[in-house]
């Protein structure tokens, strides 16, 4: 569907990708964990060197990261199912998440920062100063925040997976340049690729976005369905003159791919005016 965005369009909106200064990337569970729900040690590894990519660039970077309950259950011996259980496992999966995270940012001597925070954090104008305040101090001092919702007293983000409308969120409050949504699947498809041997990726989204919603809408089943809070949540950075993209974590060196304005997933075109089709 590139053709519902024109080429002039699509080059000039992923060269403002491409020259942004300041970065939220979200990472999903599927892309730090394992089959089993372990955390995987490889995925989690290149995650990090892609963003570092981005570091030694000279870009600010804030990383929005879930697989705290995934990192739990691989941890944990019980039988879980529960919202209860859910908060729990992930108050032991965040400690080995964050412990992973520092590890892993060692090997390039960066520190890093953990936030948790939950939507009623950044609905309230007093707490969200708070957190706003926060940020920029760590980016001041070349830290990396890591950002995750807070599972343990909240229980609306465990059915839904906020972190997808979090990230969106604070990309608007924040006032970051560019939101990369990093999943299992290669970006935004006319189909459920897991189904559907036809489905094709999306390159762009602009004025298609209606057409686009309807195609995620109807092939969203089972774990696919996760993508339709993520594209929903780049309209809403689109919407506020962000750009945004969703492609797969697996794709090799994909946010270089992205800061070098080559095609990478589905990329959302900033509604400003200007590049909007």
């Amino acid at each position: 569907m590139s053709e519902a965005v024109s080429e002039t369009t699509l080059t000039a909106t992923r060269k403002l990708a491409a020259d942004a200064e300041r970065v939220i990337v979200k990472a999903g569970t599927n892309s730090l964990t394992d089959e089993d729900s372990n955390l995987d040690d490889t995925k989690l590894d290149k995650l990090v060197d892609d963003i570092e990519d981005l570091l030694s660039r000279g870009k600010e970077v804030l990383l929005v990261s879930s697989g705290a309950v995934g990192a739990g259950f691989g941890r944990v011996d019980h039988d879980t199912g529960t919202v209860e259980e859910s908060q729990a496992l992930s108050t032991v999966g965040q400690s080995h998440l964050m412990r992973r995270y520092t590890e892993s940012f060692e090997r390039y001597d960066r520190t890093v920062a953990q936030i948790l925070i939950t939507e009623h954090d950044l609905d309230n104008p007093e707490r969200f100063t708070n957190f706003r305040n926060t940020v920029e101090t760590l980016l001041d001092w070349g830290i990396v925040p890591i950002i995750n919702e807070n599972d343990a007293i909240a229980t609306e983000e465990l059915r839904i997976g906020d972190n997808d409308m979090i990230s969106a969120s604070i990309a608007i409050g924040v006032e970051v340049d560019l939101l990369v949504t990093l999943t299992d699947v290669a970006g935004v498809f006319t189909g459920n690729p897991a189904a559907d041997v036809g489905a094709e990726r999306i390159e762009a989204v602009g004025r298609n976005y209606a057409e686009v919603e309807d195609m995620v809408t109807a092939s969203s089943t089972g774990g696919f369905g996760g993508i339709q809070t993520k594209v929903k949540g780049a309209r809403d950075v689109a919407e506020h003159g962000i750009p945004a993209i969703i492609a797969g974590s697996a794709k090799p060196d994909v946010l270089r791919k992205v800061v070098e304005a080559e095609s990478v997933g589905t990329i959302f075109v900033p509604i400003n005016g200007e590049l909007d089709d």
